[in-house]
């Protein structure tokens, strides 16, 4: 048994909830190793560079939120001191420079205004990944959103989920653009029409399982051959998850993701066992309702209800101020309906503009800081935590990602839509194996010095038909990337994006 399997054997991770006001009282030094662990099953962590802060992750299903919950989580960035938050590549927020000791009161603010941070780390089914514009796009076959909620009903606090192998990443989408990269998820439901037996097609999900970017690579999400209805899919879920909790290899950390499962089994029996769970066969998949096109929801798009936008805004690498956040609120509060969603590109989507008010909010001043129509080379950044505070990371990569996308525009100016992607070490937290550029941070002796480098990725994809991005550079320095890169993309083909519609002619509100 490794240390983290005997670790969850002696004590639920759940459990630690029960020590947070003696940690509280008695100081982080205080905290033992396990129980630091034990820490992340309440979304609270501990970070090395940081040393007596934490981080605390907030998750929030399709990565919705009301404006009084924007406005708590700005209030709460701002009395850390220094007033910075991160959005990740799970439409969650980072909450930065925490102490232990205002951990109890923080958990329980969160909770008063239907926020959690439980069970966002460790072996526990992370934040729900879906369409950012569920419910509001045209094209769109189903709203995910309830079935998000609801799974996560299912699971948060119960502890019939709270010791899987490893971590396990869903997402649930029925957007046919392709925005949630599914085929890097342990569980992918995406859009599907199946006969309903009288000629009509039924909307519903095809499933892929599976899939994952670290534990050694790359893996793409496979086929179950299996169609489920909405009404059926967070439970599906759940079961798949118990499956895997049940089943699962734990011998090694590095080889306990549902992929080595899949590896062992292959798909054919984990479907028989899925079915064997849930008490009833599953029929084969539907038809893939999923386009040929991309969209990252960046730009002013038209909603399903008459008259209104939703409008995609572009965060420079996800990190965001307390400032911010209030600013946002105040807009979504102004020009939409209070609510804003955070986007699994580390953006912030602001649903419900009218036509009427579309030219005045192109005119606010935060829409400089945060575009609606960014660069191609900026739209397509993301970038994880990097070295300020990840304990796991090799590189400073949010920094360097801005610099290189400065560099960019300056030196190549316009160009095709290129999406370059960060990770500060192998985990893959910044999904560098599905972007057309995928930057991997590693160490490199120049002239006997350590510097920060990269592996270069090219190529990857997701959709229908997706591709990890194969490597083709090993430990180039940071400092020669922009010379390296623009010669790269001179030869590198143009992905196909689906372009937004026309921007209704802004007018003014009064």
């Amino acid at each position: 048994m490794n240390k983290t399997e005997a670790l969850k054997t002696e004590k639920d991770g759940l459990d630690i909830q029960e020590d947070l006001v003696r940690f509280a009282r008695e100081g982080w030094k205080t905290i033992g190793d396990d129980d630091k662990e034990r820490l992340k099953w309440v979304g609270v962590f501990m970070r090395r560079p940081t040393p007596g802060h934490f981080m605390m992750r907030v998750r929030m299903p399709n990565g919705i939120v009301t404006t009084d919950q924007v406005r708590l989580l700005a209030q709460i960035t701002r009395e850390s001191g220094r007033s910075i938050a991160d959005i990740t590549t799970r439409q969650q927020l980072q909450l930065r420079w925490v102490t232990i000791e205002r951990v109890p009161e923080i958990i329980a603010r969160l909770e008063a205004a239907g926020l959690s941070s439980l069970q966002t780390g460790m072996d526990n089914i992370r934040g729900i990944i879906g369409c950012p514009a569920t419910g509001l796009t045209p094209g769109e076959l189903i709203d995910t959103a309830p079935i998000a909620r609801e799974f996560q009903r299912i699971f948060l606090g119960n502890k019939e989920f709270t010791n899987l192998p490893r971590k396990f990443n869903v997402t649930i989408t029925g957007c046919p653009e392709h925005c949630t990269s599914g085929e890097t998820q342990d569980i992918s439901m995406t859009p599907a029409l199946a006969s309903g037996g009288d000629g009509d097609e039924i909307a519903g999900f095809n499933v892929a399982v599976g899939g994952k970017q670290g534990s050694g690579g790359p893996t793409l999400a496979r086929s179950l051959d299996a169609f489920v209805r909405p009404e059926e899919a967070a439970a599906v879920c759940a079961a798949i998850a118990l499956v895997y909790r049940d089943h699962g290899p734990r011998e090694s950390r590095s080889k306990a993701r549902l992929a080595f499962l899949l590896a062992e089994w292959g798909a054919e029996r984990f479907r028989k066992e899925l079915e064997a769970r849930l008490e009833r066969p599953l029929p084969r998949a539907g038809r893939d309702a999923r386009g040929a096109t991309h969209s990252d929801h960046i730009g002013v798009f038209r909603q399903r209800e008459p008259g209104l936008n939703y409008v995609g805004l572009k965060t420079p690498v996800g990190r965001v101020t307390a400032n911010q956040l209030d600013a946002l609120a105040r807009l979504a509060d102004r020009y939409g309906r209070g609510e804003l969603r955070f986007m699994a590109s580390q953006d912030v989507l602001l649903p419900h503009v009218p036509d009427t008010m579309l030219g005045d909010l192109t005119q606010e001043p935060l829409l400089k800081e945060l575009p609606y129509n960014p660069s191609e080379i900026r739209r397509g950044l993301v970038s994880c935590t990097g070295t300020d505070f990840c304990n796991l990371a090799l590189i400073d990569t949010k920094t360097r990602a801005m610099a290189l996308a400065n560099q960019f525009e300056k030196d190549i100016g316009k160009t095709r839509p290129i999406s370059v992607r960060w990770s500060g070490c192998p985990a893959s937290c910044g999904n560098h194996h599905t972007a057309d550029i995928g930057l991997q941070g590693c160490k490199v002796k120049v002239d006997g010095k350590i510097v920060d480098g990269v592996h270069v990725f090219v190529g990857g994809r997701g959709g229908n038909d997706p591709r990890a991005a194969m490597r083709i550079m090993e430990d180039v320095p940071c400092d020669e990337l922009p010379e390296v890169l623009e010669r790269l993309v001179r030869f590198f083909p143009r992905p196909e994006r689906q372009a937004p519609p026309p921007e209704p002619r802004p007018e003014s509100s009064t």
